[in-house]
């Protein structure tokens, strides 16, 4: 397990596994009062966390399917990602795809947060790449299944 460093600014508790196998922590909304999601509406929901994420890592946020399959919300950027080096508040982009108006309410979860490691690479120009079965076949060329 990794000790992650955190300001809460919040007015909620820290995240949470909600179940012993889970990946995601739930980030609650710190907001003072409701907020209304029109249609196709987005709008940078904050947190109140700061973090600071060992070098290597990166916090991944992610849509929740329960507001996703029901209502229509989920991360614009999905999966948004999180930087070691950055230390400022965690906001979520959200965005209302249904064709319903959504009131988020205060303290209401709104996405999950996965950390995990990341490898950085170097660039390496060469002239031509291994040989494999796919080649160069894009979209769609390995079937339905």
């Amino acid at each position: 397990m990794v000790r992650l460093p955190v300001i809460n600014n919040s007015r909620f508790d820290l995240p949470q596994y909600e179940s012993d196998a889970a990946a995601g922590l739930d980030l609650r909304a710190n907001i003072e009062a409701p907020i209304v999601l029109a249609p196709l509406q987005r709008r940078i929901v904050p947190t109140g966390l700061s973090i600071a994420l060992p070098e290597g890592y990166e916090a991944q946020i992610r849509p929740r399917s329960g507001l996703a399959a029901k209502y229509g919300l989920t991360v614009l950027n999905a999966p948004g990602t999180i930087d070691a080096d950055y230390r400022g508040d965690i906001g979520v982009i959200l965005i209302n795809l249904s064709e319903e108006e959504y009131t988020l309410q205060p303290g209401e979860r709104i996405a999950q947060m996965v950390i995990a490691p990341f490898i950085q690479i170097r660039w390496e120009e060469v002239n031509s790449l291994s040989a494999t079965a796919r080649g160069e076949k894009g979209f769609g060329s390995t079937g339905k299944q």
